[in-house]
């Protein structure tokens, strides 16, 4: 038994690439970066951020949905498996490409996000007004300062 499955989190590189076959069957490729965050080890050592671009393949509906609603930027979730290929280029140099064929995708950009202008930063909400609360102070006594101790 074998298992070929890739499951990645990331932000689209670029507005999908779409293609229609001659047998009218839709094609979408498309760059996803999935970035692991910088930090400092205990030595004080600093490991910079790390961003890794994938090659996606969409194939007939999937790829139609992409090409309606994925955008530059947006935020997706995909499933799928691992492809290798090689190509001979112009040259005549050997090429190879690893793509992930994508069977399952989520976007988890809203909507109010894809909507907003790319060069508009967001608002952040606004928190309600709220008025501090003074705990209870508890009861005085009476001052006992002219007792002799």
């Amino acid at each position: 038994m074998s298992v070929n499955k890739v499951i990645l989190i990331g932000n689209a590189g670029k507005d999908p690439d779409v293609r229609y076959l001659d047998n009218h069957v839709c094609v979408a490729n498309l760059t996803l970066a999935t970035t692991d965050r910088g930090y400092t080890l205990q030595n004080g050592t600093q490991v910079p951020e790390r961003t890794e671009w994938h090659n996606l393949v969409f194939w007939r509906g999937l790829a139609e949905t992409v090409e309606k609603y994925v955008h530059k930027g947006d935020r997706l979730y995909v499933e799928g498996s691992i492809r290798n290929r090689s190509y001979d280029d112009q040259n005549g140099v050997k090429r190879y490409v690893t793509e992930i064929f994508v069977d399952n995708m989520e976007m988890l950009t809203s909507r109010t996000q894809q909507a907003r202008p790319a060069d508009t930063a967001p608002v952040p909400p606004v928190p309600p007004a709220v008025q501090p609360v003074q705990a209870p102070q508890p009861p005085q006594q009476p001052s006992d300062s002219g007792l002799p101790f």
